[in-house]
């Protein structure tokens, strides 16, 4: 296994919480920087992979709905749950939001032939990765989401240097601080 190379908790009191953990994630790791217009476009090294954990109704993919709109993403962004595969694109960046929980077998991974999507330049964001077993690498960053009361507590590690720079960037992000309550910051050893 990977080791964790960097470890934040946050407390997301309520979906207002979780959408702004999203919105923030979307502007670190997708490098959204105005463009002539003011409109806020994707980076042009924008490119890597999350995996997303939690019971159902965690919200996985109320989060990955915060990213993928705060991206431009315009439209119906609809869960992953029956196709498995969205895909978006903004700029020349591809957005791939999967859902593996209808996997019986990892092998169906393979079947699926989603290894492709991992070739191309993309920002990948996987439901449920661990329905795919040992056959998915470690993630840039693995968010777990669990239930705490009425809201929910969120646990992002890093496992590559990205991720890292990620998990650095939102720790510093000033608005964490007033959005959402920090419970700790970890660097694993």
């Amino acid at each position: 296994m990977t080791p964790t190379l960097q470890t934040i908790s946050l407390d997301l009191p309520d979906e207002v919480a979780t959408e702004g953990l999203g919105q923030m994630l979307a502007m670190i790791v997708a490098e959204l920087a105005p463009d002539a217009t003011g409109q806020l476009v994707p980076g042009p090294a924008a490119q890597g992979r999350i995996h997303l954990q939690g019971e159902l109704g965690a919200g996985k993919t109320a989060l990955v709905r915060a990213f993928l709109r705060h991206c431009n993403i315009s439209g119906r962004i609809k869960s992953p749950s029956y196709a498995l595969l969205e895909s978006y694109q903004v700029s020349n960046l591809y957005f791939y939001h999967l859902d593996f929980y209808r996997f019986s077998d990892p092998a169906e991974w393979l079947d699926a032939g989603f290894r492709d999507l991992f070739k191309n330049q993309a920002l990948i964001l996987i439901e449920w990765p661990e329905r795919a077993g040992d056959l998915l690498s470690a993630p840039d960053l693995l968010i777990k989401l669990v239930y705490a009361g009425a809201g929910r507590q969120v646990t992002l590690s890093a496992f590559t240097e990205k991720g890292v720079q990620w998990l650095t960037a939102l720790a510093q992000t000033a608005t964490i601080s007033r959005q959402l309550p920090k419970r700790s910051v970890d660097a694993a050893c």
